[in-house]
């Protein structure tokens, strides 16, 4: 019977996907997460932020549609120049460099591509039919979420997000709590009395998110990057008959693809780590288990599908904590979740019944957008080959004038685009400072809604907080948070004396 309701439900959601508008969005997204996933710097985060001022003029389906294909088709892009080019435009692209770019040596980087492409496919697919068939049950208990319930979740994402950062879990919760306080800023909405303002009357009705964002991941990269010296040209042209893998290949990629899947299944539904952290396990895991571990990083077939299947299979399953229970897994997510939210759309157990075009036609325009990665990457390869030759002082430049436009457009002030600079300068001054600036937007997304409902919670008890231990599922979730604190603590004291962060300052 669930069965059989989710593959209606699926239905329902190709019939949404399909539709000529929402189609034409899902090939936009793709394609472009392909190509800024070739282009060193310019990841998923800092263009969805470019972009997330076109989510006020485009409804809901199309806007969360176009920018879910640009993180996932990110993830497709950036296995091309790693393994061609042994560039990792991205972080978790770092680990395919590896043997990838020794296969490209040896004559097989066709191949790579060949299996890479086999892997990521599989993993997205076991991904979605995780998410289709997962995400229904949290529906079935959605009606026993309160605000108590929803603060408790609120309340372990940020807590997950701050603490499993890179870096230093201090500095994780630092830039949590610098989140909070900007997500603070504006008009309470119980009171009326405006907070953190600074007597600016251009903050009363808060900080964008889009100005945030593109100030953090934008602006920031773009003034850390500057000096970047240009990426070699290449002249590397595949056939078709040249990314089909071998049968041994095949044969010795077949286990590692399905251990990926599950190494990225796992990570997938723990809140705030990211697929660079998944990708590493995954290569690491393959390394041990090998009869001849000296293979690796001479071309190891193993050494590229464990980690792109990993990644892949993590991106499609980080979806569900943040569409099923507005938890984001990542950055990215936080983004896509802040554009549901721009569009009037709170996450949530409630988000499949409330709104199930926007859910099931996500969830059908990922395998769409999965197929249609793998059918243009083979004529596609090349020109994206050539646009790595793109000089820098074109690209960062061009980036930035898109990135003013975008923000004026919101809300036609100048102000938004002095608040892009501004963040983008404090984002700048973080990163240099190894202060990882991602928690910052999880703070800012997560903070308002966390006290909207801490605050219902506290009217229906009375200013009791005991209810979050009375309650079953909020219960749960705190219990969640202690032991999460505690592994924290745990970690630090068995840690060499040698080897702990100093906190205190030199």
């Amino acid at each position: 019977m669930v069965m059989e309701q989710a593959l209606a439900d699926l239905w329902y959601g190709f019939g949404v996907a399909l539709q000529p508008a929402n189609l034409m969005w899902v090939v936009i997204g793709v394609v472009l997460g392909n190509l800024i996933g070739v282009l060193p710097g310019m990841g998923a985060m800092t263009t969805i932020s470019m972009l997330l001022p076109l989510t006020y003029v485009i409804p809901a389906v199309p806007a969360i549609l176009m920018l879910a294909g640009i993180f996932y088709g990110s993830m497709y892009g950036g296995a091309i120049c790693a393994i061609l080019l042994n560039l990792p435009s991205h972080p978790p692209h770092a680990v395919t460099c590896i043997d990838g770019y020794p296969m490209t040596l040896n004559g097989r980087g066709g191949a790579a591509l060949g299996i890479t492409m086999m892997a990521s496919f599989f993993a997205a697919s076991v991904g979605i039919v995780l998410m289709v068939f997962v995400s229904p049950l949290l529906e079935a208990v959605a009606f026993k979420f309160g605000p108590t319930e929803i603060s408790a979740v609120m309340l372990l994402g940020l807590l997950a997000g701050a603490t499993m950062a890179r870096g230093l879990p201090l500095k994780g919760i630092a830039m949590t709590l610098f989140g909070l306080f900007v997500g603070a800023i504006g008009t309470d909405v119980s009171s009326g009395v405006q907070r953190y303002t600074f007597g600016l009357r251009e903050l009363a009705d808060g900080v964008d998110l889009a100005a945030l964002s593109l100030g953090l991941f934008g602006i920031s990269d773009f003034l850390l990057t500057v000096n970047r010296r240009e990426v070699a040209t290449t002249t590397t042209r595949l056939t078709m008959r040249q990314m089909m893998p071998t049968r041994n290949e095949l044969k010795a990629a077949i286990l590692p693809m399905l251990r990926g899947t599950g190494i990225g299944a796992i990570f997938g539904a723990m809140p705030g780590t990211g697929p660079t952290i998944t990708t590493f396990v995954a290569y690491a895991l393959e390394r041990k288990i090998a009869k001849s571990p000296e293979r690796f990083g001479k071309g190891a077939i193993e050494g590229v599908t464990a980690p792109e299947a990993a990644a892949h299979s993590k991106t499609q399953i980080d979806f569900i904590p943040t569409m099923s229970l507005g938890i984001p897994g990542d950055p990215v997510m936080a983004l896509l979740l802040g554009a549901l939210i721009i569009k009037g759309i709170n996450t949530g157990p409630q988000l499949i019944t409330e709104h199930p075009d926007v859910f099931w036609g996500l969830v059908a325009s990922f395998w769409i957008g999965n197929l249609l990665l793998m059918v243009l990457n083979v004529p596609l390869i090349g020109i994206w080959v050539r646009l790595l030759r793109m000089p820098y002082r074109l690209l960062f430049p061009s980036a930035l004038f898109f990135i003013a436009v975008g923000v004026y457009s919101t809300h036609n002030s100048v102000f938004d685009i002095l608040l892009v600079a501004a963040f983008g300068c404090v984002g700048a001054i973080f990163l240099l400072l190894e202060f990882p600036v991602a928690p910052i937007v999880l703070g800012f997304v997560l903070g308002p809604m966390l006290e909207e409902n801490f605050r219902r919670a506290m009217v229906l008890s009375h200013g009791d907080l005991m209810i979050y231990l009375q309650r079953p599922i909020s219960a749960g979730f705190i219990i969640a948070c202690m032991v999460l604190i505690l592994l924290q603590l745990h970690s630090y004291l068995r840690a060499p004396a040698s080897a702990r962060p100093a906190y205190a300052p030199h």
